[in-house]
């Protein structure tokens, strides 16, 4: 017999010291997933004799034990596996003489609904309600008087169970629960007395209980720091890294940088740079910068250089350098051939000229002199585009000319008088100027050197009335040209008419005046029409 007072102190002292005992231990969660508890508790009995369900009357009441084994399923259900027994006494409130004593026990299997599941409560939460079900088998040898008669029965039944509990955790390991649960076996022979007034079919008890829970188990640790797996908010930290209690790597200098991975720890830095500051912003640690509060290029050590010429501003001889052009190691225009005119400006790189000349040599008078009059030495069979001999001396000593100036490109232009037909001359003035530039070629002059074209008898120099001005009018002139510059003959007669073009004009002769200058390809000359 114990009072019902001492055992719940009783309970609640040792519930406290299990607690101090393991006070880091992690309650049953998903790190601890098996718990085993003891209980203290007492019967309440109603049924055809009467009952004392919620009767405190009695000072002193027996009491039994029991114990459960319960396996954590999710944050809302845990299944339990109960065991109970105890000895209960009743005298009957019905019939004087009428009694009976049990020996009772129960095994049943429950499936616990949690109020923690962290929905509704905090699944850490100190008070944590719950409810569970479920069912198993009654047990019970009973043995007393009903109706005048005495009886002993042995009884294995099945029974069906509610129960409401709430748990009070005491440290993180054990808890203190306490529970009431409604047991229905099913049947009547407990107190040897069937059928009721009102009908119950079954003897009924309410089981009243006190226990100690302890978690059993080590908490998950997958990456080995030190903190649960639960409580570990940064899973997968590498082995050996320091954490703080959250199970983080230390960031000493609070950047966002864990230590491990900080190139300067002790410096608050971007995580871009490892963990290291950078002053200017530009993307290059204030350690490797060579001008630290100044924005920069990380290929120039983070120093400026605003023409974008490779020389930071700082040695740049040469500010404002146009985008692209390459600079000697001042920041300057580089200049090969020393004239004075950048390679960027000079039409000749790599051979010295005046800047009145774009960096070219100037082609001496008495060179010029010989281009300019080559045309009055230049004859052709009649009518036709074959070259006289008597032409090839003057036409080497062009190609000797234009290999003394190996920068310059040569124009050939054909023209003849206006006798025939407009188209004929047309082919016949292109096909002579052609034949000058193949005879050049074969001298070894470079073919992008050397473009040629017709006229026909669109571009007259005399007047067509007389020979001697037909004869001035059937020429080939030549003139010398920078690469980059548009071509003389353009420059002089417009764009070469074309036969369609000349078909096009009433009279067939396309207009004397001159046609929009093109400027040709630098050191190229157009393909050949045939």
């Amino acid at each position: 017999m114990f009072s019902t007072t001492n055992l719940l102190r009783g309970l609640a002292v040792g519930g406290a010291l299990l607690g101090m005992a393991a006070p880091h231990a992690q309650a049953q969660t998903p790190d601890r997933k098996t718990a085993i508890s003891a209980n203290v508790g007492l019967l309440q009995y109603r049924g055809n004799m009467g009952t004392d369900f919620w009767d405190r009357s009695e000072p002193d009441l027996e009491v039994g034990g029991g114990g459960a084994i319960t396996r954590y399923l999710s944050p809302s259900w845990d299944v339990a596996v109960l065991g109970y027994y105890e000895t209960y006494k009743f005298s009957s409130e019905v019939r004087a003489g009428d009694n009976f004593e049990a020996r009772i026990g129960m095994v049943d299997l429950g499936f616990k609904l949690k109020m923690n599941n962290g929905k509704i409560l905090k699944e850490e939460a100190r008070i944590q309600p719950y409810l569970m079900g479920g069912g198993g088998f009654f047990l019970s040898n009973s043995k007393g008087r009903a109706n005048g008669q005495d009886f002993f029965n042995q009884i294995r039944r099945p029974e069906v169970f509610g129960l409401a509990g709430i748990r009070v955790r005491l440290s993180d390991v054990v808890s203190l629960d306490l529970t009431t649960s409604q047991h229905y076996p099913f049947t009547e022979r407990v107190d040897n007395l069937y059928g009721s007034p009102d009908d119950k079919l079954y003897d009924r008890f309410l089981l009243h209980q006190a226990g100690i829970t302890v978690a059993l188990g080590q908490a998950k640790d997958a990456d080995g720091d030190g903190v649960s797996d639960k409580k570990d908010k940064c899973p997968g930290t590498p082995a050996g890294v320091a954490v703080d209690p959250n199970g983080c790597p230390l960031d000493k200098d609070g950047d966002g940088v864990p230590d491990y991975q900080d190139k300067c720890p002790d410096v608050k830095g971007l995580a871009a740079l490892q963990g290291c500051p950078d002053r200017d912003g530009d993307g290059v640690t204030d350690a490797d910068d060579a001008c630290p509060d100044t924005p920069g290029k990380a290929e120039l050590k983070g120093c400026p250089d605003a023409d974008n010429d490779g020389v930071i501003d700082q040695n740049d001889k040469c500010p404002g350098t146009p985008a692209g052009v390459q600079v000697d190691a001042n920041g300057c225009p580089l200049d090969r051939d020393g004239d004075g005119v950048p390679d960027y400006q000079d039409r000749c790189p790599n051979r010295p000229g005046p800047a009145s000349n774009k960096g070219c040599p100037e082609i001496k008078a008495e060179a010029r002199k010989v281009l300019n009059e080559a045309t009055r030495y230049i004859n052709f069979e009649f009518n036709k585009a074959r070259l006289l001999p008597s032409s090839y001396p003057k036409l080497q000593e062009l190609v000797r000319i234009m290999n003394e100036y190996p920068d310059y490109s040569l124009s050939i232009a054909g023209h003849t008088d206006n006798v025939g037909a407009d188209d004929y001359n047309l082919r016949l003035s292109y096909d002579r100027a052609a034949a000058a530039r193949t005879y050049m070629l074969s001298q070894g002059l470079a073919p992008e050197r050397i473009e040629s074209r017709g006229y026909g008898e669109t571009k007259p120099i005399a007047t067509n009335a007389t020979k001697a001005g037909q004869a001035l009018n059937r020429r080939v002139d030549f003139d010398p040209f920078l690469p980059g510059d548009p071509n003389p003959a353009e420059t002089k007669y417009g764009p070469a008419p074309t036969i369609s073009e000349l078909q096009k004009t009433p009279t067939g002769r396309p207009s004397a005046g001159k046609a929009p200058v093109k400027k040709a390809p630098a050191k190229k000359a157009p393909a050949k029409r045939k």
